[in-house]
């Protein structure tokens, strides 16, 4: 069954800058995809692309108009993995697709996908990187959430993580390093970290860089997040990680998400799943990923001035199983 696509670029305002290691960003730029059958059903899904990778929605939309009419309903997870690499371009097409077959037969998502149910999630809420003050403001209207996550670099690190404990002191708590440490001072931080109650270190080298975490038994668990694209890239990561971070941008779509997550699972690796920002549309594919994680990091819409219609309820630090009339 042929398909038309409609392709639009659009950029959401974010509440304030949002700083990590590698930049800082004031607008999000989104592909939004809708495809549309025969009979006027449209499945819809969004991607922010890979930035570090040099995606943009105007690269991503290039790759989707060159599929042209090989993009049809009847395109599984695997055939189109045959026809586009990992990215956001394929993860967007992926999730309409998902959608669009929700929308076709009345069957949700996630019965699809083969989960009885879906429960509400906890999910971590960002803090990016900044003064001081911003700091202080950020972790006092973090303070009674469940989960925090924080952005550090290669000099604002331990500082960060104890002043947000000492405002925020029964908070679950991740950080992430977006790649900016040294292993001399991912070891030096990994005991301070642990007296923190971190439970979760992201990235903290640069990929390409991971067999310096040969042999290293970490106090506090580290994860691949940079490093773990799909499924092909996890088995030299088995024995330097203890937890992957699944981003539905990175790998591909939800169907590859959700066989990573079983994947990593199967070879003794916790599961994190995240997202590259994004309004609800984004975030609510992902959401089936997270019924397989230890931890969930979806607080894209949280960090915008505008969400999409029928967006997800986030009430503190809970979210809740989207609506079929936002997506699945």
């Amino acid at each position: 069954m042929s398909l038309r696509i409609t392709l639009t670029q659009e950029q959401w305002a974010l509440r304030e800058p949002f700083e990590i290691a590698r930049e800082t960003i004031t607008h999000l730029p989104l592909l939004l995809v809708t495809l549309t059958d025969a009979d006027g059903r449209q499945g819809r899904a969004e991607a922010a692309g890979v930035d570090y990778d040099g995606e943009t929605p105007a690269s991503m939309a290039e790759v989707i108009t060159r599929l042209g009419p090989r993009l049809s309903a009847e395109l599984d997870g695997d055939a189109l993995s045959a026809l586009l690499p990992a990215g956001g371009a394929r993860n967007a097409i992926d999730c309409a697709l998902w959608d669009l077959r929700a929308k076709q037969s009345g069957v949700s998502a996630w019965s699809t996908a083969g989960m009885p149910t879906l429960r509400p999630l906890t999910t971590a809420l960002t803090i990016g990187l900044g003064s001081t003050d911003d700091l202080h403001r950020r972790a006092r209207d973090a303070s009674q959430l469940p989960l925090i996550k924080l952005k550090l670099d290669a000099t604002r690190h331990i500082d960060v993580v104890r002043l947000v404990r000492d405002v925020a002191p029964s908070a679950h708590l991740i950080v992430d390093a977006n790649e900016a440490w040294t292993m001399p001072l991912l070891e030096r931080l990994l005991p301070q970290l642990a007296d923190e109650r971190v439970e979760l270190v992201e990235q903290p080298l640069p990929r390409g860089e991971d067999a310096a975490l040969d042999g290293l038994s970490p106090p506090v668990p580290i994860a691949a997040d940079e490093s773990c694209t799909d499924r092909a890239s996890l088995e030299p990561l088995r024995s330097r990680y203890q937890a992957v971070n699944i981003k539905l941008d990175k790998c591909g779509g939800l169907s590859e998400a959700l066989a990573l997550a079983h994947a990593a699972r199967a070879l003794g690796l916790d599961v994190m799943v995240g997202n590259m920002c994004g309004t609800s549309l984004g975030m609510a594919p992902a959401f089936l990923v997270g019924q397989l994680a230890r931890w969930v990091d979806l607080d894209g819409p949280l960090l915008q001035h505008e969400d999409r219609a029928h967006a997800l309820i986030y009430s503190s630090g809970i979210v809740h199983p989207p609506s079929p009339s936002l997506w699945g």
